[in-house]
């Protein structure tokens, strides 16, 4: 690997980041500006946005190492991903934008009219922010010491430094900037390197077959029918109950534009995916010495000088290099920007001064967990928090956005009983599997986690008498009516 050119990619990168952080503070004055963009984001912008912050660590790095060591089961994972968007444009997208709110919390306060339902809903909100940013930073010190030789901590250092400056700089407006040309960066990070290896090896004398890249006795032993059914339902609906992600759709100018952003993120996102799996296959015939936990997620860093000797091998490492660190600071500044409102408005005064300050705080925390923990494979990572938000928060927006039945108590008992019993399964499963093996009830919660919280919801609700909860009907009619009113021109 050629270093130079590698830390050139992350420089460039780095770069354009605080360029656009910078140019932020020209642009963003008001409050609405740094939590929303001022609703005035057009759907393919917005769409190129969700799709840079959405394409985390566990996708540009982690497929590759997942596949190369599960075989064709790691591809659960893509597909869960890119179908949960599915959902969110039947369920969830549009009435969201209409409801007006800022943060997932001020939805659920503004439809229960409760203020203890906005505290709980805040402290999941933030509980699976951090959960997700921890092993982005991770994913950024695995790369830099793969490239440079950099100690680990060297590398979510860096994102944190860089992040926090440009979302305290811009907030949500300077950010969709940053988020939208790194999804096209990521993008071309795949793209070029999997057309390249993709026609050396057609040139071949000896093809390989799929015989050889899933060979039929290779890798552990596989999912059943219930961790694939569980595995699949948390991927599906955890895209619901990501903050990052939701808070996009209030970017949006209506809830007709929000429903277009997520058919263009279904596409933006199914075309990345298409190329990082192109990468994840060749990794199995190129790199099979890299198939142990630890070494498999550096897997797409090095596929390309496997291929490739000289200048050009050295040139599609630092693509790859830029695309992951665009990946880890995209993911990262999206998470540190919903968490910042959800801090700066619940905690703190909700002014600009307000909004810097915790994101200056929702980056310091989780850079310190990231320090202090040792990193887990990163898709792994990041399916434990698509099973902890399919089981807190997506019951409770799915409800509160199609069942007039819904109550405070009812929100409440959902998201505490669906937290603490999917995080409970999982400490309990990872403690288990480090003695013998443990039960997929355990391993695999989301498929007895998400009914246990839509219970809850439900009989809570029939049993907890409605008190001052606003009139549902008024709030339904909000949420379900198309917007009659001509859209402003776009500032985004």
């Amino acid at each position: 690997m050629n270093t130079s050119l590698n830390l050139l990619g992350v420089a460039l990168v780095v770069a354009s980041v605080l360029l656009i952080g910078t140019y932020g503070l020209k642009i963003s004055r008001t409050t609405s500006d740094f939590l929303v963009a001022s609703r005035s984001v057009r759907p393919i912008w917005n769409a190129s946005a969700i799709s840079g912050e959405y394409l985390s660590a566990g996708t540009f790095l982690g497929l590759s190492g997942l596949v190369l060591l599960e075989g064709a089961r790691g591809f659960w994972f893509p597909i869960g991903y890119a179908a949960g968007y599915l959902l969110v444009l039947v369920f969830i997208a549009a009435p969201l934008r209409r409801s007006g709110s800022y943060t997932i919390p001020d939805f659920l306060q503004a439809r229960l009219n409760s203020l203890p339902v906005r505290r709980v809903t805040s402290v999941a909100v933030l509980v699976i922010g951090f959960l997700y940013i921890v092993p982005q930073l991770q994913g950024a010190g695995i790369a830099l010491t793969v490239v440079a030789g950099a100690p680990e901590w060297v590398g979510g250092v860096v994102v944190t430094t860089v992040v926090t400056f440009a979302v305290a700089s811009g907030g949500m407006r300077a950010m969709t900037f940053v988020q939208g040309f790194q999804y096209w960066l990521k993008l071309m990070a795949v793209l070029v390197p999997a057309v390249f290896i993709g026609v050396a090896l057609a040139g071949r004398a000896d093809p390989f077959t799929l015989s050889e890249v899933f060979p039929a006795d290779a890798g552990p032993a596989g999912f059943d029918a219930y961790e694939s059914i569980s595995l699949m339902i948390a991927l599906l609906l955890g895209t619901m109950g990501l903050p990052h992600v939701l808070v996009r759709f209030y970017t949006s100018p209506s809830g007709g534009s929000a429903r277009r952003t997520t058919v263009i993120v279904i596409v933006m996102v199914s075309a990345f995916y298409a190329c990082s799996s192109v990468l994840a296959l060749f990794s199995r015939v190129l790199a099979p010495d890299l198939a142990r936990p630890g070494l498999a997620d550096t897997v797409a860093l090095v596929l390309p000088s496997r291929v490739f000797d000289g200048v050009t091998g050295q040139l599609l490492t630092a693509l790859v290099v830029a695309g992951a660190f665009a990946a880890f600071m995209a993911t990262t500044a999206g998470l540190v920007v919903a968490l910042a409102g959800v801090v700066s408005r619940d905690l703190l005064k909700g002014t600009v001064g307000s909004y810097r300050f915790s994101a200056l705080l929702c980056g310091l925390v989780p850079l310190a967990f990231s320090l202090v923990s040792a990193p887990a494979g990163l898709v792994s990572s990041v399916g434990v928090v698509f099973i902890v938000a399919a089981s807190t928060l997506a019951p409770v927006l799915i409800l509160g956005v199609w069942w007039r039945g819904l109550t405070a108590g009812g929100a409440i008992a959902s998201m505490v009983g669906g937290g603490v019993s999917s995080v409970t399964a999982l400490l309990l499963g990872a403690y288990l599997s480090e003695v013998g093996s443990p039960s997929p009830l355990l391993s695999q919660p989301a498929a007895w986690t998400i009914p246990l919280a839509t219970i809850l919801a439900v009989l809570v609700s029939r049993a907890w008498k409605r008190t001052d909860q606003g009139s549902p009907n008024q709030f339904f009619l909000r949420l379900h009516t198309p917007e009659r009113r001509s859209v402003p021109p776009s500032a985004g």
